[in-house]
């Protein structure tokens, strides 16, 4: 069965002009609850901006500076605010493992693990993401070609070997702070992330 859509709901969210709305959708295998939140009308770009986001409860809600998530999606909605587009939410804490793995997954980091040795000790892959929702959710939208913001190669692979055509890579910016500058060095030496991180940041070990 095709996942569809299920409701659509006006959210006016705070410091945003334009019309915002939340949709849910049915027929996930996974069963999670993922959400597209939809910028104005994208349906009528031709290729409307689009930022696949696993959901991080500490760097989105909380500011954690463990990580660039929440920078990344403020970045999302300050873009979309203007040019519109579509934020697809997914329902994957932690690359996949959830919270309280996450939380162990730092707690080795503190010890000297990177990311990826983090979660690996733990038993799951370095990235236990699965990014065919996002296509679903894009595809019961009816957007196959989009422009997508995100630095992590292995998205846009992942959606152009669906059929999603991606005319344009739109790299986010550069949210690096003492404490995630080894987060970010590992997600570029480790898995080619497009950051540009300063000189200062290279320098660090890998967390």
């Amino acid at each position: 069965m095709p996942v569809t859509l299920r409701t659509s709901v006006p959210i006016p969210l705070t410091d945003q002009a334009i019309a915002t709305h939340f949709v849910s959708f049915s027929g996930f295998s996974d069963g999670k609850e993922h959400i597209a939140i939809i910028y104005g009308a994208p349906e009528e770009q031709d290729t409307p901006l689009v930022r696949i986001h696993s959901e991080c409860l500490t760097g989105d809600v909380f500011g954690s500076q463990r990580c660039d998530c929440g920078e990344q999606l403020q970045e999302a909605q300050r873009l979309m605010a203007v040019q519109g587009g579509v934020v697809l939410y997914l329902r994957q804490e932690g690359r996949g493992i959830g919270l309280y793995n996450k939380l162990d997954a730092y707690d080795l980091q503190d010890q000297g693990m990177d990311t990826y040795q983090a979660n690996e000790q733990l038993g799951f892959d370095h990235d236990q993401r699965n990014f065919a929702p996002a296509v679903e959710m894009l595809v019961a939208l009816g957007l196959k070609r989009i422009r997508l913001l995100s630095n992590n190669p292995h998205k846009a692979d992942e959606l152009l070997a669906a059929g999603i055509e991606i005319s344009e890579r739109v790299d986010t910016g550069v949210y690096v702070n003492q404490h995630n500058a080894g987060y970010l060095k590992a997600k570029v030496d480790q898995q080619a992330h497009r950051i540009k991180l300063p000189i200062s940041a290279k320098s660090v070990d890998s967390q």
